[in-house]
């Protein structure tokens, strides 16, 4: 098999709180949880995981910039709020230039209005959103299989 890919899995604001945050709307699983589902998943992809969650902006943006300095050779992420307010991600994402993949556990489009706008969906590879935790897979795989094909 080719080489192992790398790739970094960043989270944004507040989903340091699942598992406990609003349970009937993001599910029962914790962050931990999911990032243990994921290294299994990249195990099997002959892939490496990194995760990280952020609750700032900055430190969230500065995840980004590190990724390319770091050898990464994509990104998953789940900016959560950030996702509708963020030029400065948009812009770091940009700046990278990482075929990303945005993950987000809820349809967004079926929730709040101010929800239905990502700043940063136009410069991801895809997005993958509404399947809960498993959404991360979902959006692993897709960006493996890319990376692959690449």
């Amino acid at each position: 098999m080719t080489d192992r890919l790398r790739v970094r899995v960043l989270n944004g604001p507040n989903l340091n709180m699942l598992g406990l945050r609003e349970p009937e709307r993001y599910g029962s699983m914790t962050l931990a949880q999911i990032d243990a589902s994921l290294v299994a998943r990249a195990d099997e992809l002959n892939a490496d995981i990194v995760s990280s969650q952020h609750n700032g902006e900055g430190d969230l943006v500065d995840a980004i910039q590190a990724a390319v300095s770091e050898s990464f050779d994509g990104l998953l992420i789940n900016p959560a709020a950030y996702t509708h307010t963020s030029v400065a991600i948009r812009d770091a994402l940009l700046a990278i230039g990482l075929p990303t993949v945005e993950v987000h556990l809820t349809n967004t489009h079926a929730r709040e209005d101010f929800r239905h706008t990502s700043l940063i969906a136009d410069v991801a590879l895809a997005r993958v959103m509404g399947f809960g935790a498993q959404g991360y897979l979902y959006g692993l795989d897709g960006l493996v299989r890319h990376l692959r094909a690449g």
